[in-house]
């Protein structure tokens, strides 16, 4: 079974293992009817085996639907509440004094010397500090106005530029109040990227930090000559004079203050509609430059209505930790979700998230520890990096506390599948490990790519906590699928949300049909309320995506391919754009050949390859740092970091370990990388080959290793 496959090794005497079984066995035995008594664990069982969505009719390729759904489409949150700026309005009215947004005071800063010489950033945090409902609610309506006051109209766009903070979620209020088109873009974008974005969508004005302004804009700032005006959210930039004349510098501080003094009492304001556009979301794409998708106040409503339904009992008590970019349709409706519930948001961010984290100094608390959110998204990458460094810790422990451990986890793992819960498990092995994200996780939501199985069931166990697995598109606001709290299996992404329908559709190059037996099989189509308008200034490529039927539907042609289960799950099992037909016409899935290697403690990161004028795969691996030093050392080989990736005899040990994990993951001979480059740098957001989501951009990748790919298939390299 798969559950048998993903239990961790021991190395235990097989007599004290009888003896440990047994005991393991009387105590399930002793402690289970109280257990099902108390736990309320029957009906979870029940609905893990319920149907979730069915084919709202019997012909192949009809459109499956929540079971909560079949008859109509949940497009609304909230009575009478159809735009962005009334959910609000309508969310500070009902939980006015509670607290929205927390934001960790800087109580010091210090540069650290590493012993390579490299100059860190450490800082020490206090405590969270919070604006409530209310509050934000003021500073936004004076934002607004401020803006206005600077020449901002109704259904013009503005962009904003930033990190992940509460000022960034306080603009968006304001824009989605005074009916400006918020303009999107990843903080860590390129410089033609910005520009592009910038210039397409003709704004005069960009909200950034004092940061960004000097590391990101300054650059580039000469290149979009209709910017007028610059707001940094943090305060005043150190200096200005760089700039080109026409472009002031102001604070959001002093728009806000404008906006309080502004005389609006006899204008009036211009509120939204349904179909105006709230946000124009530059995707970072893993193919080409980035497309502004126009997503418009009902898509975003429909969507968050359809994610808010898949969270039981999301309320007051929840604490949410805001640090994935706002600019990713992900963090954006999670936090609307939050926003909308009366849940508090506390902000981090990837270099303070956590106490190991980069920038938190040796001894002082991360975000995690000091916040105690209730509530996490996070990417597969992220999950991924906790798995391994949990791994790593318990490969250092002793022999009998990794034994311990591993028995605990292997019959977690028993019991998860099974549909039980294991207390004393839990608060004696798995506290520790739980603790590294506070403590009080009671959902992690996990999208934005793929999540492996054996991730997946990792973070199941340790962190003691349900993994929703989410699957959506930014040109569906987010919104597609969510598995529900009490689904414990892997590897899929669950029923449609109770705002959409999603129906399969054939597609004959890949040989998936929607006839397809055990399961229909085909092209994933999206289609509701939550689908976005199209691409900004991009006809065709709307008229590629999007559709709309006899019946006035829209549907988005997502590219992925798609099973439905018996229960009205959705499995992805592949990518359009990932599949590859080899000289020979097999068919390779770049995508699974990945998702099989990707875990091995040996790989940081993998990006398979192939051609069609060629009968083999080939692949980049960004190596483990200490597993690959530790290969090299027990092969004998010494030199650099450098000389060791670049070297041949290394590559080879490599393709070895590679070779085993393929065969283990049953991969045909035929998809297994007979060749690789290992790379001795690792790929950011920032350096372009992977997107914020972390991606892979094939077609950066790919012009990134050209000389590679040539070696690797033979041609002649100059």
């Amino acid at each position: 079974s798969q559950a048998a496959k993903m239990k961790l090794k021991h190395n235990i005497n097989p007599i004290l293992l009888q003896f440990i079984n047994f005991i393991v066995l009387v105590y399930s035995l002793v402690t289970y009817i109280p257990w099902y008594i108390l736990s309320g664990s029957k009906q979870a069982i029940a609905k893990a085996k319920q149907v979730k969505a069915r084919p709202v009719n019997n012909k192949p390729g009809g459109a499956y639907r929540s079971v909560n759904s079949l008859h109509c489409l949940a497009s609304v949150l909230y009575p009478g509440c159809d735009t962005l700026d009334k959910v609000f309005k309508y969310a500070k009215t009902k939980y006015k004094d509670k607290k929205l947004l927390g934001t960790r005071e800087i109580l010091k800063e210090e540069d650290e010397i590493q012993p390579s010489g490299k100059v860190f950033k450490k800082v020490i945090l206090g405590k969270y500090t919070w604006l409530s409902y209310e509050d934000v609610y003021i500073k936004a309506v004076n934002f607004g106005n401020g803006l206005a006051v600077l020449g901002q109209q109704p259904k013009t766009n503005i962009a904003i530029f930033c990190e992940t903070r509460a000022e960034w979620m306080i603009a968006a209020q304001a824009c989605f109040m005074c009916n400006y088109q918020l303009v999107t873009l990843y903080a860590t974008l390129g410089g033609p990227a910005i520009v592009h974005g910038l210039n397409e969508t003709e704004v005069t004005t960009i909200i950034t930090s004092k940061e960004l302004m000097q590391t990101k804009l300054k650059e580039i700032v000469s290149q979009v000559p209709l910017l007028q005006h610059i707001i940094t959210v943090d305060g005043k930039p150190t200096t200005w004079s760089e700039f080109p004349k026409g472009v002031i510098v102001h604070t959001m501080a002093s728009v806000q203050a404008m906006g309080a003094k502004a005389d609006t009492g006899n204008k009036q304001p211009c509120r939204p509609v349904p179909s105006d556009i709230a946000v124009i979301m530059y995707t970072s794409g893993s193919t080409g430059i980035p497309k502004g998708v126009m997503i418009s106040h009902c898509n975003i409503i429909a969507g968050i209505t359809g994610m808010a339904e898949r969270i039981p009992n999301l309320g007051e008590k929840d604490i949410y930790i805001g640090y994935l970019p706002l600019a990713h349709v992900l963090e954006l409706s999670a936090e609307l979700v939050c926003l909308s519930h009366g849940c508090r948001i506390g902000y981090s961010s990837p270099q303070t998230l956590a106490d190991q984290s980069s920038k938190i100094k040796k001894g002082s608390k991360g975000d995690v520890t000091t916040l105690k959110p209730t509530l996490m998204a996070a990417v597969p990458e992220i999950m991924d990096r906790i798995y391994k460094n949990v791994m790593n810790k318990v490969n250092e422990m002793t022999s009998f506390q990794r034994n311990l451990f591993i028995l605990a986890y292997n019959y977690k793992m028993e019991q998860i599948s099974k549909g039980y819960t294991t207390p004393l498990c839990d608060s004696l092995i798995f506290h520790k490990v739980r603790m590294l994200l506070g403590g009080k996780i009671r959902i992690l939501l996990c999208g934005g790519a793929p999540l492996s199985a054996a991730t997946q069931r990792f973070m199941n166990i340790c962190f003691c906590c349900p993994v929703g697995q989410g699957y959506g598109l930014t040109e569906s606001a987010g919104a597609g699928t969510i598995t529900e709290v009490w689904d414990y299996t892997t590897g899929r992404v669950g029923a449609p949300l109770v705002c959409c329908e999603i129906k399969l559709m054939n597609w004959e190059e890949g040989g998936y049909y929607n006839t397809d037996k055990p399961y229909p099989r085909g092209e994933i189509l999206i289609g509701g309320q939550n689908v976005t308008v199209g691409y900004y200034k991009n006809e065709a490529r709307t008229r590629k995506d999007f559709t709309v039927d006899e019946n006035g539907q829209r549907w988005l042609h997502t590219g992925d391919i798609g099973e439905f289960h018996h229960d009205g799950c959705l499995k992805i099992i592949d990518r359009k754009k990932d599949l590859v037909k080899l000289q020979a016409g097999e068919y390779v899935s770049l995508g699974k050949v990945e998702a099989a290697l990707k875990n091995l403690p040996l790989v940081d990161n993998i990006c398979a390859y192939a051609s069609s004028f060629h009968s083999y795969v080939i692949g980049f691996v960004v190596p483990n740092q200490k597993e690959l030093a530790e290969l090299a050392r027990k092969k004998g080989f010494k030199g650099t970091w450098e000389e060791i990736c670049n070297s041949p005899e290394m590559e080879k040990e490599v393709l070895k370990v590679l070779a085993e994990a393929a065969m283990a993951a049953n991969l045909e001979k035929f998809e297994i990388p007979v060749k690789i480059r290992l790379s001795p740098d690792p790929w950011t957001p920032e350096t372009g080959l992977v997107t914020d989501a972390f991606k892979l951009k094939r077609k950066e990748l790919t012009a990134f290793y050209q000389m590679d790919i040539d070696r690797m298939y033979g041609k002649n390299v100059k």
